[in-house]
């Protein structure tokens, strides 16, 4: 990554403080007073700074980049090895949740360390678009209005009248065009515009630039999350889907600075407890020996008048001897977890018919094993087996996932 003018590097639920008498400070602190205004929740207003909530990524604020890291040990030491450790294990995590497998011959070589997420989806998207160029765009059917020297298409009478009294040699029509002016490839410039503005990373400056100019110039079009709900892919633009999801990360979380200062606002958070969830989904999942399930649902409440309520734990597994309900949780527990989540597991429980129920941490501790207390009589302990389960990072993202899916293995076989 190219150095930028500032780049800030901080675990998730720290405070960043600013000295207002610096006017770089004083500028960045506005800029996130008035990003902050937007309602994002990524984190709160303190004192001449902020304090991070349970988000990590990156906000980009101009020149300033600030990487917010995850936190899994409350001895984690406060220093650069350990910040650029766990800034490549935040990137290694996003790679492994959101199934990046970028087309291009090249794919393969993407290199994480020291870059940012930023620079990560910045540089998958600019292989995306490199690799739909080199493919050919996809054309589209468009109507199109327009005067015309000749008859082409239908003539638009009422607009045909008004607009050509003095010139009888023209034909306002509306008529047919094959091209690739639709609202895939405007999207797709309109991010290509974005980054042109917003990257500061001097390996993607000269790509940017090159598809910029290879790529045919589109129309500007607000683009709005509305427009993104609505696009439907088909068998000719399915391999845009990639580049479409990145796309709408970053225009749907860029911000514009209207004033002379041209301090964009690009940010992409994520939060730590679904990011944490769905990488230990995704890890189960290559597991053969057992059937894993994400956010599996049932009912569990219904009012008088209204909808049902359901109940839907993190991870639900079946195996031949029966089923197993794993909750992630991103916390930093030692042998006590909050009652609320006992009871959430309580319920678990009892409406999936678990055979048993765990909360999984990040942490080095070993699997504590507890039961649920008898209704009727406090003294005895239930068959009902509620554990505290915690995996730790040691080696690389890839290793963690294999160790995970031992760890749980373990717990269902109860070695």
């Amino acid at each position: 990554m190219s150095n930028p003018k500032n780049h800030i590097s901080i675990f998730e639920h720290q405070s960043l403080i600013f000295d207002l008498r610096k006017k770089e400070e004083n500028d960045l602190h506005n800029a996130l007073v008035k990003f902050f205004e937007n309602g994002v929740p990524y984190y709160s207003l303190i004192r001449n700074g902020v304090k991070f909530n349970e988000f990590v990524g990156v906000i980009q604020v101009g020149n300033t980049l600030i990487s917010v890291l995850p936190k899994s040990d409350k001895k984690m030491l406060d220093s650069k090895k350990e910040k650029e450790k766990w800034n490549e294990v935040l990137i290694d995590m996003i790679r492994a949740v959101h199934g990046f497998d970028v087309k291009a011959p090249s794919s393969g070589n993407l290199k994480t360390k020291n870059n940012s997420v930023l620079d990560l989806y910045f540089e998958l998207f600019v292989k995306e678009v490199e690799y739909l160029l080199h493919r050919g765009l996809v054309k589209k059917y468009r109507k199109t209005e327009g005067n015309l020297t000749a008859l082409k298409g239908s003539l638009m009478f009422s607009k045909h009248v008004h607009k050509n009294v003095v010139h009888k040699e023209r034909f306002y029509t509306q008529y047919t065009t094959y091209d690739t002016e639709h609202l895939l490839h405007i999207i797709l410039y309109k991010t290509l515009q974005v980054l042109k503005r917003v990257n500061i990373n001097a390996l993607l400056i000269g790509r940017i630039n090159g598809l910029l100019l290879n790529f045919p110039e589109m129309p500007s079009q607000k683009i709005t999350e509305a427009i993104f709900d609505k696009l439907m892919l088909n068998r000719k633009t399915m391999g845009y889907k990639k580049a479409i999801e990145i796309a709408r990360l970053i225009l749907l979380n860029y911000h514009p600075d209207l004033s002379k200062g041209r301090k964009d606002v690009l940010a992409l958070m994520f939060d730590m407890n679904k990011l944490w969830e769905q990488f230990v989904l995704v890890s189960l999942r290559k597991e053969k020996s057992f059937k894993v399930k994400g956010q599996d649902s049932k009912y569990f409440w219904k009012p008088e008048n209204g909808n049902r309520r359901t109940i839907r734990p993190d991870i639900a597994i079946e195996t031949e001897a029966g089923k197993y309900v794993l909750d992630t949780k991103w916390k930093m527990v030692d042998n006590q977890p909050s009652i609320e989540d006992i009871r959430q597991m309580y319920a678990y429980h009892h409406y999936f018919r678990a055979e048993k129920v765990a909360l999984l941490y990040p942490g080095n501790s070993p699997y504590i094993m507890g039961n649920f207390v008898e209704v009727e009589n406090q003294n005895i302990l239930s068959k009902k087996e509620c554990g505290l389960m915690f995996t730790e990072f040691k080696d690389t993202v890839k290793v963690w996932q294999g160790e995970i899916v031992e760890e749980v293995k373990k717990w269902i076989e109860n070695i």
